[in-house]
């Protein structure tokens, strides 16, 4: 989720991207070893993808403790590899279907497939190969279940979620459910089942992404004009539903991280410092109304960004929270 470092021609990047749709998979040049790590890393979101895993292991983590395994005993690494993996050829089918809408972009237009570095078919290639051995990965190491979430998973985001985003702003709402699946996949693969502890822990990754989503959103809102992509800031550019948006997914985030102490997942420690942390969210995003009033696009900018570093920060810390206050409660 981070901004292409350098802008570009919009029209020679669709161009670059679009030339190699039928084009032969090319080899990497003498001493661009470097360059081809970098674009692996792009093609398969790295960062994006690891946030992805701590989700996953903070659910297996807990999922484990109900059944009275060690988290580290059984099953996490293979997990969380089958779900790396997932994640992983997701995001570079992604960037496949949206090659021409990334070119356009200055943020993106550096991705690999949209500045034409990786071919069309390279990445599809990457994308179904990394996809299957994490669904199979899975199913050799986790269960049925666990695989088929996954999938859904895998599917939702790339044939339903990134087709949308030209089409409506409730792609947002639909990606949010995809984006959730972290934890859910975690604690099936621990449990082999989907129980109430599960269900809470996907609502708190559903409801948190809402402020995240609107500080990028807003950051980057003429780029996804540029690109056509019907993002809340863009339909919208007043900025009132996006303020109003963010405020109430961030209060809502508060009786939500509080739902694995109401069903027995952590003690009263975790209550308090849930709410704690869940204030601290709401005020960055209370902060975030500023852009309603900025004199100037760069202090506007700054402002969003500063709350999708908090919601960066919190998401871990309350994760981490929940699996130490388990800990002490079990």
């Amino acid at each position: 989720m981070t901004p292409a470092s350098q802008a570009a021609n919009p029209a020679e990047l669709a161009t670059s991207a679009e030339s190699h749709l039928h084009g032969a998979i090319h080899a990497p040049r003498p001493g661009s070893t470097a360059t081809l790590i970098h674009d692996l890393r792009e093609l398969f979101k790295v960062r994006v993808t690891g946030m992805v895993l701590i989700t996953g292991w903070a659910g297996f983590y807990l999922g484990s403790m109900q059944s009275g395994i060690s988290s580290v005993q059984r099953g996490l690494l293979d997990t969380l590899v089958g779900i790396g993996l997932v994640s992983a050829g997701s995001s570079a089918l992604n960037q496949a279907i949206e090659r021409s809408t990334d070119a356009r972009m200055i943020r993106t237009a550096d991705r690999p497939i949209a500045a034409g570095r990786i071919s069309l078919v390279q990445g599809i290639l990457a994308g179904i190969g990394s996809l299957a051995l994490g669904a199979w990965w899975l199913l050799l190491h986790t269960n049925l279940l666990t695989v088929s979430l996954a999938l859904l998973t895998a599917f939702t985001y790339i044939a339903v979620y990134t087709p949308l985003k030209r089409v409506t702003t409730m792609a947002t709402f639909i990606g949010a459910f995809p984006g959730a699946m972290g934890p859910m996949l975690g604690w099936t693969a621990a449990r082999d089942r989907i129980e109430w502890p599960a269900v809470a822990l996907f609502a708190i990754l559903f409801v948190w992404q809402f402020p995240h989503f609107m500080a990028i959103a807003w950051m980057y809102r003429d780029d996804y004009a540029r690109a056509g992509i019907r993002m809340l800031p863009v339909v919208q550019p007043d900025g009132w539903s996006t303020v109003v948006e963010a405020l109430f997914y961030a209060v809502l985030m508060i009786p939500v991280s509080l739902a694995p102490w109401r069903l027995g997942l952590a003690g009263p420690a975790y209550a308090l410092l849930a709410t704690g942390l869940g204030l601290f969210y709401l005020a960055y995003t209370i902060r975030f109304t500023r852009i309603l009033r900025a004199v100037t696009p760069a202090e506007s900018r700054m402002v969003a960004r500063d709350l999708l570093k908090v919601s960066v920060i919190y998401l871990p810390l309350l994760l981490t929270t929940l699996m130490l206050c388990a800990i002490a409660a079990h």
